[in-house]
């Protein structure tokens, strides 16, 4: 079977989303597809000192035919510009796919948001005669609506709603990763059930099997060897609502031991690094984003780690770095709005602490929690470990997709 993987981040960018896809498309073509990726010029979210440059604008990488397309900047800019952009995406994304890839496929297979890629697959779909699957991860533009200002709500629904619309029509299956997204967009977005397909997020363990614990390369590195230390790895973005994690850093100004420790990048970086500014808060650190490869030794080092979601937020969405906090062994802090399932998840595998985000005061209480937990935490993060393979198997759960695109 031929497969086209339509996606706007793929390695080497560093987004949770950017290995997902980059595990399914190696995944089915370990299981004998013929894959093939067409993704976005790299530009964002790299490791410091990345020479973006030097990546290949086609290249066939563990058994993916990879194509990258040249696009206008749709991360890192504001709201209507961004919004511009995406508009003019279907169409320029999709002529430059045609003109590069050689058909045909069988099956279009997108990573949604940005839902004018969807667009762009769907078109491509038809353009092979190829069935149609989206591959839900954020119910957008729900999301972006949720996050801006009143004005400019109207303005993105009217944009984007008919989008929206006409993805799950022309989709033949959509796939979402918990039960939570298909109650959502069955009950909100009328979208047939029979259409719905649930296959959780996952993560490849192996990397993480591999570090050899008690090196503390980056605690050496950056003078935190004696540290208590939450960790956040990833984009730092408008979603996360991270200024509550400096007011709960805050309330540890009588413990020097404690460091929060930001590793990444993105749109709310400079914010939150003038808040901490502002307030003095001196237990908070930003570094750059570190390599895939070095990163499950830098988590492996760390205390506690955490992921948040702001209150603003009405999708059921889930912190994709949580399944790679517990693929490290380490406990987490989640504070997330109520409909995440990332609550539900950490409490089965008791695996750390939750907190609904809209309370400041119980986001703290978390974080205060953790910390006072000392002597439990290693046996937390050994209980996400074992749930994560019960439940989010890489190797499980690629096999899934592979049943699912088959049967249609």
């Amino acid at each position: 079977m031929k497969v086209l993987i339509v996606t706007d981040s793929y390695p080497p960018e560093l987004r949770s989303a950017a290995q997902l896809m980059a595990d399914l498309a190696e995944g089915l073509a370990a299981r004998g597809e013929s894959v093939t990726v067409a993704t976005t010029v790299p530009a964002y979210n790299l490791a410091a000192g990345f020479d973006a440059g030097a990546v290949p604008r086609e290249e066939v990488r563990n058994g993916v035919r990879i194509a990258r397309i040249p696009t206008l900047p749709h991360h890192r800019v504001n709201y209507i510009v961004r919004g511009i952009n995406q508009l003019l995406l279907p169409r320029t994304f999709a002529k430059s796919a045609k003109q590069t890839l050689a058909g045909p496929f069988d099956v279009v297979i997108v990573h949604s948001p940005p839902l004018p890629l969807a667009i762009s697959a769907s078109n491509l779909a038809r353009y092979y005669g190829a069935k149609f699957v989206a591959n839900v991860h954020d119910i957008f533009p729900q999301n972006g609506i949720d996050l801006v200002s009143f004005w400019q709500k109207p303005l993105i629904k009217i944009f984007f709603g008919g989008m929206e619309k006409k993805v799950y029509k022309r989709a033949d299956i959509i796939i979402v990763p918990s039960e939570n997204h298909a109650r959502y967009l069955e009950a909100k977005r009328r979208v047939p059930a029979e259409k719905l397909r649930v296959v959780p997020h996952w993560i490849d363990t192996a990397p993480f099997a591999k570090v050899r614990n008690g090196d503390k390369k980056f605690r050496k590195a950056w003078g935190m060897e004696n540290d208590f230390i939450f960790f956040f790895g990833g984009v730092l973005g408008p979603s996360q609502g991270l200024d509550m994690v400096i007011e709960a850093a805050a309330s540890f100004k009588n413990a020097p031991e404690v460091k929060f420790l930001f590793v990444g990048d993105g749109t709310a970086k400079p914010f939150l690094e003038k808040i901490v500014a502002d307030k003095g808060v001196r237990n908070i650190i930003f570094k750059p984003f570190v390599s895939a490869e070095e990163y499950p030794a830098l988590v492996k080092e760390m205390d506690v780690c955490f992921a948040t979601l702001t209150s603003k937020n009405t999708t059921p969405a889930v912190p994709a770095k949580l399944t790679g906090y517990m693929a490290a062994g380490r406990p987490v802090v989640m504070a997330v709005h109520k409909e995440s399932d990332a609550i539900r998840i950490v409490n089965e595998a008791r695996c750390g602490f939750t907190a609904i985000s809209d309370s400041q005061e119980a986001v703290t209480d978390a974080f205060r929690r953790a910390y006072d937990a000392k002597d439990a935490l290693a046996g937390m993060g050994a209980n996400g470990s074992k749930y994560l393979l019960e439940h989010f198997s890489k190797e499980k759960l690629v096999a899934k997709w592979d049943d699912l695109i088959k049967k249609i």
